[in-house]
């Protein structure tokens, strides 16, 4: 039986999941090669853009191994209609982990003191300043989707007062609603960043909600980079206008300002929230099941819907 032909942008992990993959079907890599191709697989940062589906006039389904679309032209998508799936939920426990590693790692100063130990500024008498208590904070979530949600279930969980900006206002939450960034910054100390990517939210976290956070304030972002302003935010941290930040998503990936290299007090990682063995399976899973089902002519799992 003739396996289906389709075109993959990005790898899954783990290693056997790829092997799944190349095992269920012919695997191309070079677009220039795929113009017969039904299905994509690529990553929310890898995305397709307009000029690459006009490459590929068989498209039909466009499986995106992530919850971001913001480089997925979703509007050529529809025009020509191609299904657009994602890995939603599976990834959430993982990604509101990370938040919370990263609010804890700027608040407890524990890169710092990694670095600080390693030096053997420790051995040589050196003290590290007084940190500040993470979980005395007031907790915001600015974007109260389903890694947002799960994040303020994990901070209520540990005794932390929750509040929350979205769209609208929900009424199956514990959690106190403000209706925009700068209301919801003036409110807490601890900023965690949960929002969707693209147009509507460049530059949400800008220098006034910043300043609304005020100097004890941390910001964690673990969405997108440019929802955050990152030369913003890079003023404030050397400026003292707010305490801390803990970055997973920038910009221009993985370009890292050296404004916020140079920075006090900015933890960095790289876009690693996701990377967990448990939730790239089941993303990798879903992305498997949405393939089958696409090619079995059944619904698709996790269609992504505007």
């Amino acid at each position: 039986m003739t396996r289906p032909r389709i075109l993959s942008l990005a790898d899954l992990k783990p290693q056997d999941m790829a092997q799944q993959l190349q095992n269920d079907y012919e695997v191309v890599r070079d677009i220039a090669a795929a113009a017969d191709v039904e299905a994509v697989v690529t990553a929310g940062n890898v995305g397709l853009s307009s000029q690459q589906m006009r490459q590929l006039p068989a498209l039909r389904l466009i499986a995106v191994n992530g919850v971001g679309v913001d480089a997925v032209d979703l509007d050529e998508a529809a025009r020509r209609g191609i299904a657009v799936t994602t890995t939603p939920d599976v990834l959430s426990l993982a990604v509101a982990e990370m938040a919370l590693a990263l609010a804890l790692a700027a608040g407890r100063q524990i890169a710092e003191g990694d670095r600080f130990v390693r030096a053997g500024d420790w051995g040589r008498g050196g003290k590290l300043g007084l940190a500040s208590s993470v979980l005395e904070r007031r907790a915001g979530i600015l974007g109260y989707g389903r890694i947002g949600r799960r994040l303020a279930d994990m901070l209520r969980g540990l005794g932390m007062q929750v509040s929350y900006t979205a769209r609208r206002e929900k009424s199956d939450t514990p959690d106190r609603f403000f209706p925009d960034a700068l209301s919801l910054a003036g409110d807490c100390e601890l900023l965690f960043v949960t929002a969707a990517g693209g147009s509507e939210t460049r530059n949400l976290v800008d220098a006034d909600v910043l300043a609304a956070l005020g100097p004890q304030g941390i910001v964690v972002n673990v969405a997108r980079g440019p929802v955050v302003n990152a030369v913003a935010l890079a003023d404030a941290l050397r400026s003292g206008a707010i305490a801390g930040a803990g970055l997973d998503v920038f910009d221009d990936e993985p370009n890292v300002p050296q404004a916020l290299l140079d920075a006090p007090n900015c933890v960095l990682t790289p876009h690693i929230g996701s990377a967990t063995v448990q939730a790239r399976r089941a993303m990798a899973q879903l992305v498997l099941d949405n393939l089958s089902a696409h090619f079995a002519g059944k619904p698709l799992l996790t269609p992504y819907e505007v």
